[in-house]
């Protein structure tokens, strides 16, 4: 009788001793499950989080080492007072001496609503900051397979057009001594759709406020190049540089050549030998080092006028 009720005793509480068990183990394997969830989480989060401080470094604003050389050396040879302005006791846009004529200017096509010549332009401190584009007829310069598209952009409120300003560089790309007559490029006026780079002009302060979002301190007196854009500053595209021996239209097609020549591959190179033409990809505001002015990568021969590279 003992054992009988032993037995039946031991049958009523072994499922229950199995119940409970089994609900313990229930209870284990949701607690490591909402330890397995969180931790996948926290690395959700994390990879999120790594994903958001990737695309930020990834869109970072970033200069290239030419491109900070280049206003880095501009700056120098304007000297700290900014040398490189429009001097004391002149009108604004009108250099010291004789103004250059606008003739000066490679080839520039005849526009129906030309610029002002440089002697009447004037040359504000700032402006909006907004942007006149050029229009475009779709046209091609150039036999290259390689057709870079490229806009122009004005600056609104200052005394050039933009579609003056598109004539003088397309002329400049098109001329026979440009960067067409390698037999690879080409170039494309655009006003719309995707682009290879954009020539901007604009004020001092503009420019100083675009290239400054990319850490470059162009103090309200030189060009810079960031990103696909070719930022030329108002007071260099009538003035000129008093650092380059030559005309004024020789010292804009100067800044067209060298800041398409890098986007097109092309890295700073010094002086071939006295006497001989600068390269159009020397950085001449540093000087000529022997060499004489030039600003095409070509002579009218088809031979390119090159030098050493600069490491």
């Amino acid at each position: 009788m003992g054992r009988s009720t032993a037995r039946q005793t031991r049958r009523r509480t072994t499922p229950g001793g199995d119940r409970r068990a089994s609900r313990a183990r229930r209870r284990s394997r949701r607690r490591s499950a909402r330890l397995v969830l969180g931790g996948l989480t926290s690395g959700a989060v994390l990879l999120a989080t790594g994903a958001a401080v990737a695309h930020w470094q990834h869109t970072r604003p970033t200069v290239t080492d030419d491109q900070a050389a280049d206003v880095a050396d501009a700056l120098d040879a304007a000297g700290p007072t900014g040398a490189s302005g429009t001097p004391s006791g002149t009108p604004s846009g009108q250099p010291s001496g004789t103004a250059p004529s606008p003739s000066a200017s490679p080839s520039v096509k005849a526009s129906p609503s030309p610029s002002p010549s440089p002697s009447v332009i004037a040359v504000p401190a700032t402006g909006p900051g907004t942007f006149v584009t050029a229009e475009a007829d779709g046209s091609t310069v150039g036999d290259g397979s390689r057709v870079r598209r490229y806009k122009v952009l004005v600056e609104e409120g200052i005394d050039i057009r933009a579609g003056a300003a598109a004539a003088e560089i397309s002329d400049v790309l098109a001329d026979r001594r440009g960067w067409t007559r390698d037999g690879i490029n080409s170039f494309r006026l655009v006003s719309s759709g995707s682009y290879d780079f954009v020539v901007k002009i604009a004020t001092p302060g503009t420019v100083d406020e675009i290239c400054g979002a990319y850490g470059l301190n162009t103090r309200g007196e030189v060009n810079c190049a960031v990103g696909t854009d070719v930022v030329v500053n108002l007071k260099r595209w009538v003035l000129g540089s008093p650092q380059f021996d030559g005309p004024i239209g020789d010292y804009r097609a100067l800044i067209i050549n060298h800041e398409v020549g890098h986007r097109i591959g092309h890295g700073h190179e010094t002086c071939p030998g006295p006497g001989l033409p600068a390269p159009a990809m020397m950085q001449q505001i540093k000087g000529l080092k022997g060499c004489v002015a030039n600003a095409w990568p070509y002579d009218r021969d088809g031979d390119y006028l090159g030098g050493p590279s600069v490491a």
